[in-house]
């Protein structure tokens, strides 16, 4: 299935808009802001010395701060939502708690609720290679498939176009990739992922980060 068309075309001068969660400083924002040809309109991030660089970098971006404080029903609309929650509890140098509440890893939820509330044309993830083994609830005992688990039976509209190297992953729905793939699908959007390392971009180490965009899907494609 193929991405539904945006709110407005992203040809032209900066017609779309942004909002950005776990900010950080901005790295993923720029890529957004460059393959979308947009502009970020609001951000949401904790550490205020981070929010300080990010503010001085767009002056014209509203902070949204703490996002488990806001208020989706009053945040302006925007075409697309990007962020990278956090990696802590998923990632494989961490302590694996998993994505349960209380955890950091669990604010993907908050972002889950911000995709349900703005109904954006377009959702940018990025997170760590880790969110593929990390189980959602770590006192579960893990199933795995050639030694890797996988996306889960759940996220029927998410589609993965895996690279040459990548092992085949069987579904289960335990894992951190099938929870937020589950969630999407859950939220009426299709999916698509795929697994970088920086070396694939002129980096000079590997350092994986999964990357996800989702859409909303049409019910029909043949009627579009």
């Amino acid at each position: 299935m193929t991405p539904a068309t945006p709110r407005r075309s992203p040809a032209g001068a900066a017609s779309l808009t942004i909002g950005s969660l776990f900010s950080g400083v901005g790295g993923l924002d720029l890529a957004v802001e460059q393959v979308f040809d947009a502009q970020v309109a609001w951000f949401s991030e904790i550490d205020p010395h981070l929010a300080g660089a990010y503010r001085r970098r767009r002056p014209d971006a509203q902070p949204l701060g703490d996002i488990t404080g806001v208020d989706w029903t009053r945040v302006p609309k925007v075409d697309v939502l990007c962020g990278g929650f956090p990696c802590q509890d998923v990632s494989e140098a961490g302590l694996r708690a998993g994505m349960g509440p209380g955890t950091r890893s669990g604010l993907w939820r908050h972002m889950a609720q911000a995709v349900a509330a703005i109904k954006p044309s377009w959702v940018v993830i990025e997170n760590v290679a880790g969110l593929l083994t990390a189980t959602t609830n770590p006192d579960e005992e893990e199933d795995t498939n050639d030694g890797l688990p996988a996306a889960p039976a759940t996220a029927t509209a998410a589609v993965h176009h895996p690279r040459p190297d990548e092992p085949h992953l069987a579904r289960t729905a335990e894992r951190g990739l099938g929870l937020v793939l589950g969630d999407l699908a859950d939220l009426g959007m299709d999916a698509a992922w795929t697994l970088l390392p920086a070396s694939s971009v002129g980096g000079c180490h590997r350092r994986r980060r999964i990357f996800i965009l989702a859409w909303p899907a049409i019910e029909d494609p043949a009627r579009h």
